[in-house]
Parts: C-alpha cells; sequence; structure tokens
C-alpha cells in the first residue's frame, strides 16, 4: 500500500435486517401552567407594576409642581 487510493474501501451502514424501532412516549403528560396561564400572570404582574410606576408618578408630580408654586410665589 503506497498509495490511500489502493487501501480497501470501508463504510459503516446499519446492521443486517435494520436497527430496532425506536419507542416514542408520544402522550407525554401535561404538567405545570398552559402557556395562556402563564401569560396572564405575566400581564398582570406587568400591569400591577405600571400602575405603581403611574402612581408614583403622580405623587412625584403633586410634590414637584407644590414645591415650583411655593418657590414663584414667594420670590
Amino acid at each position: 500500500m503506497t498509495s490511500v487510493r489502493e487501501m480497501p474501501l470501508l463504510e459503516d451502514g446499519p446492521p443486517p435486517g435494520g436497527f430496532p424501532p425506536v419507542r416514542c412516549a408520544w402522550r407525554i403528560p401535561s404538567k405545570g401552567p398552559s402557556a395562556a396561564a402563564i401569560f396572564l400572570v405575566a400581564l398582570g404582574a406587568f400591569s400591577c407594576g405600571m400602575y405603581q410606576v403611574g402612581q408614583g408618578n403622580r405623587i412625584r408630580r403633586v410634590i414637584c409642581c407644590s414645591q415650583s408654586h411655593t418657590t414663584n410665589a414667594s420670590s
């Protein structure tokens, strides 16, 4: 054997008779909440957080405006 071309050809293949069938569990039990339930919980948490941000902005605006009116009125 002086060259690669002179080497015998060896290929992998399936065993005689083929491979045994693969058993798949098509009926996987659903565990945990559904996608809709997760989405609704996330939407509720987001809405609650945005409501709290809005309330904080409203309080901050009242404090800021009351301070600016008192400084403008006194000068």
